[in-house]
């Protein structure tokens, strides 16, 4: 069942808001480590990395898959993506009530994000501008990993980015075929644990 969120009052990431990510994301992780992916939410460099590659100036709205506790979504704010371009697709229920006292003016969904086309698809009505996501892709098949790649391209503008962080030294989603083509941050080793972000688009 997908529920879509809006509305109250932002309040910034502040230490204390950080201090209590952290915790509700190991308790998250233990609950269901192969949902979560991850023990500690993005850090702010991770995130501002995420962040800088969707253009603010592409119209659009700009989805962003598994936001978690919100880091990235934050960051995608500072870089001047409006809230209500925002659409967030996250499983966990808490973690989507958190979304929405955060980002009261962005859509929330609660859904699967790999699921894309089901989950987004009646929230949007023109091709969004960017993907964000922070999901733990390793834990799928690499079928399952290229089916969200398509899927996603095919609700975005031509050439929007599909940005992923992964922990790992290969990338997420290997481009053999040429279909799309692959950038990869410098690792990002203030990050705990240190992580790098790869940027796909279509050809």
């Amino acid at each position: 069942m997908l529920q879509s969120f809006q509305r109250p009052a932002r309040r910034g990431l502040v230490a204390k808001d950080r201090f209590e990510d952290e915790a509700r994301f190991l308790r998250s992780w233990l609950e269901r480590p192969l949902v979560t992916g991850a023990v500690t939410p993005s850090g702010k460099l991770l995130a501002r990395t995420m962040a800088s590659y969707v253009d603010p100036r592409v119209p659009g709205p700009v989805m962003e898959l598994g936001p978690g506790t919100g880091p990235v979504t934050d960051a995608l704010v500072r870089r001047g993506v409006a809230q209500d371009r925002l659409v967030l697709v996250e499983y966990n229920p808490e973690f989507c009530k958190l979304l929405k006292r955060r980002f009261p003016k962005a859509t929330i969904i609660q859904g699967d994000a790999y699921d894309i086309g089901e989950s987004v698809g009646p929230f949007i009505d023109e091709p969004a501008a960017a993907v964000v996501s922070s999901l733990p892709l390793f834990n799928k098949p690499l079928e399952r990993r290229l089916e969200l790649l398509n899927e996603a391209q095919e609700l975005t503008r031509p050439g929007a980015p599909f940005i992923q962080f992964t922990y790992a030294v290969v990338p997420p989603i290997p481009t053999q075929s040429g279909e799309y083509s692959a950038h990869a941050s410098n690792r990002v080793w203030l990050n705990f644990p240190p992580a790098r972000v790869w940027v796909y688009r279509k050809r």
